[in-house]
């Protein structure tokens, strides 16, 4: 069964388990999947047909669960689109797909009404789904899925230029379930809140789909707000949480933090960015029964590569462990053979999690997978204990004369500074050098520090050729939806040449 299936089998033999939270509002296996049928059954009955694309342009809530697996159960394809990016950017997707509908949350009505896409219609998230044909699930008709066939598009983040529309197919759904709930131990008693964008891979695929596959419940927060995390941390009683680096450190400088009683969690998992060492420990310190693991993958993989468990976190700092279940992982040099133990070089991984492809860029497909490997495009290598390292983006890596400087490396000592918040690296163009690295940072709130003193530390830390020849001052990091610094925003405000 694929995981539209699964669902619909709790709804039948489980109906009465409470699967979504939202708000104070739970809804049973038996209620969501009645309100997906009719979903489902309105675009049935409006002649949408198969590979149909199905933009779902929302902020988190039950409501975007119901539209996510409503339109795929219709035999469509499902479409969540960032809601951070900027109407041309939206626009882009809506083009670049050919979207044939267009799901939206009315907060968002005004990025809507500047769109000049030809949608076949719009329609409002609405919880009693006025919009929707009458009938709804009363027409809704089952539907023969095949492995192949794509359940969603996820675009890139666009890190690193345009977004490509990752195809992920309903075999792609079932694995990366597979994968997860094994990695991560989970059970149906399992309760996961779930507070970073459901548009983004990490939270609706790493945690939604597979809790959703071994029949637990997903809590959601409309978004990530550190006193309002804190709050539903504790009522809702959940035993897991995802946060990216940046949100962990937030919580842990709140003095709220020393009063939180999380008996009922289990685990904290981490990921889309690198985790400071610092962070890790105070995040141990402060919840000693709580495991912590490291997730790795990308959109790409659906995303599912690696995996580093609670007993390695602070022994092997910067891994991001070893192979996930039904996974294989490998680092090469550039004819795509591997490398020896500790040298550097790209990630490559294989799995039945690896997309189908990127829509409509066949050329795009190719460079990404050779021979049914995965180019990750993300520098690493492998320690004696075969665990794996991102060492930084293929693309990010800095060439300094000659001299190879990874900006995680340099972030890692920057963030050893104790009145420093957070920082990112990049590479500015150099008339001699080529390139040389820069320091963007962001120091904590009510603490003094100045050029001099990141310089001097970074003196006693790291190589000449790797120091940054300039610290800029910040309020914050520009980021993308998923918690990933725009490193790419940074490197086009250099219009100089030092």
């Amino acid at each position: 069964m694929f995981m539209i299936e699964v669902l619909g089998e709790y709804a039948k033999h489980r109906p009465d388990k409470v699967f979504t939270s939202y708000n104070g509002r739970e809804w049973t296996y038996g209620e969501f999947y009645q309100k997906a049928m009719k979903v489902a059954g309105h675009f049935q009955a409006e002649g949408y047909e198969k590979g149909d694309i199905i933009a779902l342009y929302s902020l988190n809530s039950d409501l975007f669960l119901v539209y996510y697996f409503g339109i795929q159960l219709g035999g469509l394809t499902v479409m969540p689109v960032n809601t951070k990016l900027a109407p041309p950017e939206v626009e882009y997707i809506f083009n670049h797909s050919d979207a044939k509908a267009l799901i939206y949350d009315e907060r968002l009505e005004d990025i809507v009404q500047q769109s000049k896409h030809p949608f076949k219609e719009k329609l409002l998230i609405q919880e009693n789904m006025e919009d929707l044909s009458a009938s709804g699930a009363d027409v809704f008709q089952p539907v023969e899925f095949k492995g192949e066939d794509t359940a969603v598009v996820m675009y890139t983040s666009g890190t690193t230029g345009k977004p490509k529309g990752v195809m992920l197919t309903h075999q792609n759904l079932l694995s990366t379930a597979e994968i997860w709930s094994e990695a991560m131990s989970i059970t149906d008693a399992d309760r996961m809140l779930i507070s970073t964008p459901l548009f983004h891979c990490a939270a609706c695929h790493v945690f939604m789909i597979p809790v959703t596959y071994k029949g637990g419940t997903v809590i959601i927060e409309e978004a990530f707000s550190p006193k309002g995390t804190l709050d539903l941390l504790q009522k809702t009683a959940p035993t897991m949480f995802f946060g990216v680096p940046a949100m962990y450190t937030i919580i842990l400088n709140l003095p709220e933090i020393k009063k939180l009683e999380l008996s009922s969690l289990r685990l904290f998992g981490y990921g889309a960015a690198p985790m400071p060492y610092e962070i890790l420990k105070k995040l141990k310190e402060a919840f000693p029964n709580v495991k912590v693991q490291n997730l790795y993958g990308q959109t790409e993989n659906s995303p599912a590569a690696s995996t580093l468990k609670d007993h390695l976190a602070l022994d092997k700092i910067g891994s991001v462990g070893e192979a996930l279940p039904q996974t294989e992982v490998r680092v090469v040099d550039e004819f795509g053979e591997p490398l020896p133990t500790g040298q550097v070089g790209e990630i490559v991984m294989r799995g039945p999690q690896v997309m189908k492809g990127y829509l409509k860029d066949e050329e795009e497909t190719r460079r990404a997978i050779k021979n049914g490997w995965l180019y990750t495009g993300d520098l690493g290598r492998m320690d004696e204990d075969g665990l794996l390292y991102i060492v930084d983006r293929k693309k990010d890596m800095i060439i300094r004369g000659g001299e190879n400087v990874y900006p995680v490396e340099v972030e890692e000592v920057l963030y050893q500074i104790p009145g420093l918040f957070e920082a990112a690296v990049v590479g500015v163009p150099h008339e001699v050098l080529g390139e040389v690295p820069k320091a963007y940072v962001v120091a904590k709130e009510g603490a003094i520090l100045t050029e001099a003193d990141v310089i001097s530390h970074c003196s006693s830390n790291l190589a000449k050729y790797k120091i940054p020849v300039e610290i800029e001052f910040l309020d914050e990091l520009p980021r993308n939806a998923s918690g990933k610094v725009l490193k790419h925003t940074l490197r086009s405000q250099e219009n100089t040449t030092l």
